[in-house]
């Protein structure tokens, strides 16, 4: 009896349609090997596109006797991926419409109603705050798996230390919704002590030959919380032009009786941070933080620096209270953590509590830059070099040039919850403090 061209014993298995807009996928495992009996509906490979992963089901029962589309390797819809042949009970229709009947499931990115356990502190190291996780070698994290870890605000960092079944140590959506029903116990694991953060994959660049030099703790620490903001919050940043002539002016003119009567340096930082504090009264939302859903308005003004360590890390000391402190009491204060910045004294409560940060990048003779958030934060300044510009001034009897001192302000912030109008509003608020300083201001 001849065989049945409808029904053939053997045929080309082809990666199905994922979508109306997708036109190809990335071959993200196979969960079954070459000569491996398959069932009806058994998942057999999971593919991931730019919208969604997908497992692909084995359309009845057979074996796999050819698998030609191996695992990070990018295929076109419609391109074979392996060899099928039937069982001796059953055999396939490989018309159109019965293989678009089959086509690849699009994986949720939700559970339906996912619950969380209750989280025990007792006997049980796996879910106790303290404990140390090593991370997951494979850094690869799939579009689902990201847009998951986005829906309950879950970092990279965390994402890493999930126990991952898939492929090669990669996170399934099956691991990441069972860490979730379990109360996520590894929320606030500290890291294996020869890990640190997230690390990006590695793309196997051409990095060059020269001297190894290990980063110390603090600038692991920076690396892990800069890559952090910038996943968290998304960055905004706005800029504006200010007219410091009249400060400048007034600060030439009274740092030295300024420190021969309260024996303080007075340089241009306490007088920003003075005029940042009363823009940050004037704009409360700008002094805020995010938890979750819910927004966290500050009930203190605390102005962060962004300052340069000897050894080139960033620290940021913190002025308390900025709003409620005079111009000698914030001077005082500048200094003081600026010395022990240098020093490397400054204490854990002299670093910690800050809701705005102020980054001078003119120190290093930057002319603006585009700071990345201080999290928990949603906004951070940075003011540029002030260079002496010829600037055409309008007067009523008309326009003059004149030498001006001139600086640019950036400042970024957090767009889920500082539109364009807040932010900024609050910029050019800054800019005007800065602008409109009293020449008659006695010290």
């Amino acid at each position: 009896m001849s065989e049945d061209k409808r029904f053939p014993r053997s045929w080309e298995f082809k990666l199905p349609k994922m979508g109306e807009s997708i036109s190809e996928g990335t071959i993200i495992n196979w969960l079954v090997n070459e000569g491996d009996t398959i069932e009806k509906d058994q998942i057999i490979v999971e593919v991931a596109t730019d919208k969604v992963d997908s497992e692909v089901p084995a359309p009845a029962n057979g074996k796999i006797t050819k698998i030609f589309a191996q695992a990070d390797e990018v295929v076109q819809v419609g391109q074979v991926i392996a060899n099928i042949e039937a069982s001796s009970d059953q055999s396939v229709k490989t018309d159109h419409a019965s293989a678009e009947a089959k086509k690849a499931t699009p994986k949720p990115s939700k559970p339906k109603t996912p619950k969380k356990k209750p989280v025990s502190t007792s006997n049980s190291p796996s879910t106790s705050k303290t404990y140390t996780l090593n991370k997951n070698q494979n850094t690869y994290i799939s579009p689902l798996i990201q847009n998951i870890a986005i829906d309950y605000h879950i970092s990279y960092e965390e994402l890493a230390r999930i126990p991952a079944t898939g492929h090669d140590g990669r996170l399934r959506k099956s691991d990441v919704f069972k860490y979730i029903e379990e109360g996520r116990p590894a929320q606030f694991a500290q890291p294996a002590p020869e890990a640190s953060g997230f690390q990006v994959p590695d793309l196997k660049l051409d990095k060059g030959k020269g001297e190894i030099i290990e980063m110390d703790r603090m600038r692991q620490m920076i690396a892990d919380h800069m890559v952090y903001s910038k996943h968290t919050s998304p960055h905004v940043t706005a800029y504006v032009e200010a007219d410091l002539t009249e400060m400048v002016n007034w600060r030439n003119a009274n740092k030295k009786a300024f420190q021969d009567k309260y024996g303080e340096k007075l340089t241009f930082t306490p007088l920003f941070v003075e005029a940042v504090a009363k823009a940050v009264k004037d704009f409360p939302m700008i002094n805020v933080s995010v938890d979750g859903k819910n927004i966290i308005k500050k009930e203190h003004i605390n102005i962060g620096m962004a300052t340069a360590l000897p050894s080139g890390n960033l620290i940021v000391p913190v002025v308390k209270n900025a709003d409620k402190k005079d111009l000698k009491s914030i001077a005082a204060e500048v200094n003081v953590l600026a010395e022990k910045a240098r020093n490397n004294k400054l204490k854990h409560e002299e670093t910690s509590g800050s809701t705005f940060t102020i980054s001078n990048v003119g120190t290093f003779g930057s002319l603006m830059g585009t700071p990345i958030i201080n999290q928990p934060e949603v906004a951070i300044l940075a003011t540029g070099i002030i260079k002496k510009r010829a600037e055409v001034m309008e007067y009523e009897d008309g326009d003059k040039i004149e030498i001006r001192s001139m600086m640019y302000l950036s400042l970024s912030f957090d767009h889920r919850v500082v539109d364009g109008f807040l932010g900024g509003s609050f910029l050019r608020r800054v800019a005007d403090y800065f602008e409109d300083f009293n020449q008659e201001r006695a010290i």
